[in-house]
């Protein structure tokens, strides 16, 4: 019986921590789950979008994954997105996730091939085989992956006994509603509308703008939860001119947070892996503004 106080609350999605030549930090990946567990934090999402996982390889992730691990030791739910565009290393991640003994993986459907839904069944259903005493988490983010999940394709999923729930970040909170029908924990996925995904029967929250602002997050959370919506909407509208403060950078809005951790104090997690834009010069001075927005909002509301 899946525990589901334990995906109750707010979970950053993990960033990619690199040294100056490019390479995994370690010590950088240990220093920001550190961090999250100073901030109180519900959990970490590891090697999504966020850790910037299409960009590197199963070594790397692996690398990132264990040294997670060393930190959290319990203090911490962490879910571990493990997909990979073929199913053999999905397979490798999974289990090597589950021998670390994560709470959850995750996975996105195939992407590039149209693939027919009873294809990324069995891609999912084959990762999860991999690490059979483990939860399963689908991620749903059609913007990106190019398929969209469907009730048919989910009902399929909860056939499997491991798969518990979606990763929800596609933008109609609609979907939310959709798939807890069915029976699935879902987790908001869009930052700038954590609010409506909670009204709508979200257990927790997944996003990539989290781990810049915990402690906004985390408070919006709660108010929800005691029923202060009107406060909760101050600081969830807050949170979304923070955001549009990053993406008004050149640079790749993950290597805007990862300069606004460091303003504020966070660990240093480097910049972000090409393709990816690494910031210019004009775009400090927007990690700048953004920093002390959170600074004044942190100062308000918690």
């Amino acid at each position: 019986m899946t525990d589901i106080k334990k995906y109750e609350g707010i979970i950053p999605a993990f960033y990619a921590c690199y040294d100056a030549e490019g390479r995994i930090n370690p010590q950088a990946v240990r220093e920001l789950t550190r961090y999250f567990i100073d901030k109180g934090v519900k959990g970490v999402y590891v090697g999504g979008s966020s850790g910037e996982c299409i960009y590197q390889s199963k070594e790397e992730r692996k690398l990132v994954l264990e040294n997670v691990m060393a930190e959290a030791k319990g203090k911490l739910t962490v879910i571990a997105h493990i997909a990979c565009n073929n199913t053999a290393d999905s397979q490798e991640l999974a289990a090597h996730a589950e021998s670390l003994s994560v709470d959850a993986i995750a996975a996105i459907p195939p992407i590039y091939f149209k693939l027919p839904p009873y294809a990324i069944a069995k891609y999912w259903n084959d990762m999860s085989a991999a690490a059979p005493n483990t939860d399963f988490i689908i991620y749903n983010i059609p913007q990106l992956a190019g398929v969209a999940l469907s009730v048919p394709l989910l009902k399929e999923m909860l056939k499997n006994p491991r798969v518990i729930g979606v990763k929800n970040s596609s933008m109609p909170v609609q979907d939310i509603q959709m798939w807890r029908d069915e029976g699935a924990i879902v987790f908001n996925g869009p930052d700038e509308q954590l609010i409506s995904g909670m009204v709508m029967g979200a257990t927790g929250g997944i996003g990539g703008t989290y781990g810049a602002m915990p402690e906004l997050y985390t408070k919006l959370f709660d108010l929800v939860k005691s029923g202060d919506l009107a406060t909760a909407l101050e600081i969830q509208n807050e949170c979304c001119r923070i955001i549009y403060k990053m993406c008004s950078a050149h640079g790749n809005m993950y290597a805007v947070i990862k300069e606004i951790l460091r303003i504020n104090g966070g660990p240093d997690c480097g910049s972000v892996r090409a393709p990816l834009a690494e910031m210019i010069e004009s775009d400090y001075l927007i990690a700048q503004e953004a920093a002390q927005m959170i600074r004044t909002a942190v100062a308000k509301y918690c």
